[in-house]
């Protein structure tokens, strides 16, 4: 019998779309979005301006290649901007991966609670995802291997992992790799690089540059603050960079995008202030929860997992109608398995400390 519609690939159906985090509380007049992981320092100025100065310029197509931003990429980090490919968003850059190296009958590696996008990429690519097993809410190198199949062509390690915000040390990412075969490839997420403060951290440039299968991708939507125009770069070998480039948009990144992304790498000072804010409030925020009672995982990027007891009252659904009847969003994490969890994006010092004492009211503390 001939379909009366148009059918989708087999598998399409299989996925889950991916929910953004709430934006809005209705019948609420203030509202503090903290589900979303955006810097609450906002842009630079010098960002703005250059997005500004671009609207004089609309007509025009941007540079299909965003030369100028990969070379300001490249100077920022000392790498070579033919290995650098930009994207709207790294979001972006992970679905064109997983279109590039997956096909029907390969398995791509993820780990229990990381990025959503990561199982949606490989089933768009016809590929079936797999599910490594986290400890403590952290990636487990072994685990990974252990997933490792003939079948596998990608793993997917986001670190820091979001929504845990939790962290490899670069020698476990290192074992990682030296166990992987040379045909699959590792995908660092660095999505939250900019935020971690920690010696043993590295967010992957220096596998990508003395390896043939390993990708960072890196985004302008946290401490950049350029969420809205959604840009993101990946820094790869050049093989890898020769495919995505051929099957990329042609202009795939924006002119607006291209110029305000340059001037925000630029702006080192406004990075270090919203780094700052973060370290700041990131320890308090972990603390003052911490002191109510409630477990919170340690967390090396711009936001917390906050777990909740199942005790009727006191779960992570009620506080969250809770503290979203007081105008402070947090994100759900039901989707990443981690239903008895809200978490918190670090806002501003009104907002941080609105949370804690709505909080501490849920809990009936005060």
């Amino acid at each position: 019998m001939t379909a009366m519609r148009p059918i989708p690939r087999q598998g399409l159906l299989d996925i889950e779309a991916y929910v953004p985090g709430e934006s809005s509380a209705p019948g609420v007049a203030k509202v503090f979005k903290l589900s979303s992981n955006e810097t609450p320092l906002g842009p630079s100025p010098r960002a703005l301006a250059a997005y500004k100065a671009a609207a004089a310029h609309l007509q025009d197509y941007p540079d299909g290649s965003a030369t100028r931003l990969r070379e300001a990429i490249g100077r920022s980090f000392g790498l070579d901007p033919d290995r650098i490919v930009c994207g709207t968003g790294s979001d972006d850059l992970l679905h064109l991966l997983a279109h590039a190296y997956l096909a029907e009958g390969d398995e791509a590696i993820h780990t229990t609670h990381g990025f959503l996008i990561y199982p949606i990429a490989t089933l768009a690519a016809g590929a079936r995802p797999v599910v490594a097993p986290e400890t403590n809410y952290t990636a487990d190198v072994d685990a990974i291997l252990k997933a490792v199949t003939k079948k596998t062509k990608v793993v997917f390690l986001a670190n820091p992992n979001n929504p845990t915000g939790t962290v490899l040390p670069f020698d476990e990412v290192k074992r990682l790799h030296r166990g992987l075969p040379g045909d699959v490839m590792l995908v660092l997420d660095a999505a939250y690089a900019d935020y971690v403060r920690r010696n043993d951290y590295e967010a992957g440039i220096e596998l990508v540059a003395t390896s043939d299968n390993v990708v960072m991708t890196r985004t302008f939507s946290k401490i950049h603050g350029l969420a809205s125009l959604r840009l993101g770069w990946m820094f790869a070998p050049e093989p890898i960079v020769d495919v995505v480039n051929r099957i990329r948009g042609p202009f795939n990144v924006s002119g607006a995008a291209i110029d305000a992304g340059i001037a925000a790498i630029e702006d080192v000072e406004h990075q270090n202030r919203s780094r700052e804010h973060n370290t700041r409030w990131l320890e308090w925020l972990t603390r003052e929860i911490g002191k109510l009672g409630l477990d919170v995982t340690p967390s090396v990027a711009n936001f917390l997992l906050i777990h909740f007891p199942q005790t009727k009252g006191h779960t992570a659904k009620e506080a969250n109608e809770f503290l979203m009847a007081r105008g402070l969003i947090l994100r759900q994490t039901t989707a990443y398995k981690l239903p008895n969890a809200l978490r918190l994006t670090v806002g501003t010092e009104a907002a941080n400390r609105l949370v804690v004492g709505a909080l501490k009211e849920f809990l009936g503390q005060q």
